[in-house]
């Protein structure tokens, strides 16, 4: 349990890059994804005795498309944080548990419990008071709308993380996850012409990829061998309450009080959920 609210600390401060960095956010996950590949690879090698050996097919095929999930979900979170707020784009990528809540036991053949969508209902109502209209011209609406897109990959990833997680190393899983990341966004990096990020960007995005990210993804993922998918969904939906402290004293980010008060309900029901939930081994 400790591994997986280290890891929720580390992405919360995650958010904040959007704002520290000027880049597109293709850029921004292109590099937090090659340097975290990197480093993850290095680690292996050297530290932890990982083999990187070959994939069958299966296996392949499921890391490719937690890499293209992964992108994903990176690419919409940084694109809402810019377009409104950290805030807005923490609280409202928040959003995945309920997307695990429903999909989990469908993915898994598990019972669909009733605190588990009392649960999955709190976190909607916590988006409606964040999400002022359904007017997309709004920011607000905007970056709230690429949000609850970053929770939706995320929980699609988030359980096939937890199928993969019991056949594979997690830090082979996380480091080919980076790795077809990067290569995933490396074409539209191309095709769309995007510019290039300044070198005074360099060292910020080194610090994203090895510490934000390698070191945080490979947390997440070892957890995720331990408890459920929904249990570890709820715990990360703690991840606002992070970002948005650490947007308050180091961006001098003061969010609206509908953001706040969505953020209660979400944070509200992820303890409810953590004192009742029990881990497997239990």
């Amino acid at each position: 349990m400790v591994k997986i609210h280290l890891a929720v600390f580390l992405f919360g401060f995650a958010g904040l890059f959007g704002k520290f960095l000027s880049c597109s956010p293709f850029i921004i996950v292109l590099g937090r994804t090659f340097f975290a590949a990197i480093t993850l690879f290095v680690y292996a090698k050297m530290l932890s005795g990982t083999r990187l050996g070959k994939l069958d097919k299966t296996s392949l095929f499921f890391l490719i498309l937690q890499g293209i999930l992964l992108a994903g979900h990176w690419v919409t979170f940084f694109l809402a944080i810019q377009i409104s707020s950290v805030a807005v784009g923490l609280v409202t990528f928040s959003s995945f548990p309920l997307f695990v809540t429903f999909m989990e036991p469908f993915f898994f053949k598990e019972p669909l419990k009733m605190r588990d969508i009392a649960t999955a209902l709190a976190v909607f109502a916590g988006i409606l008071l964040v999400i002022p209209d359904i007017n997309l011209s709004n920011n607000v609406t905007l970056g709230g709308f690429y949000g609850i897109i970053s929770g939706l990959t995320f929980a699609v990833l988030t359980l096939v993380n937890r199928r993969n997680a019991r056949l594979s190393d997690p830090i082979a899983v996380a480091f080919y996850q980076n790795l077809f990341a990067a290569l995933f966004l490396f074409f539209p990096v191309l095709i769309l012409n995007i510019a290039a990020p300044e070198a005074a960007d360099l060292p910020t995005l080194i610090l994203l990829g090895v510490v934000f990210t390698a070191m945080a993804h490979t947390f997440f993922i070892q957890a995720l061998t331990k408890i459920r998918a929904q249990t570890a969904s709820v715990i990360a939906a703690l991840e606002p309450v992070y970002g948005i402290v650490l947007a308050f004293f180091l961006l001098n980010e003061i969010p609206r009080v509908r953001t706040l008060a969505g953020g209660v309900v979400i944070i509200g029901a992820s303890i409810a959920a953590g004192f009742y939930s029990r881990d497997k081994t239990n």
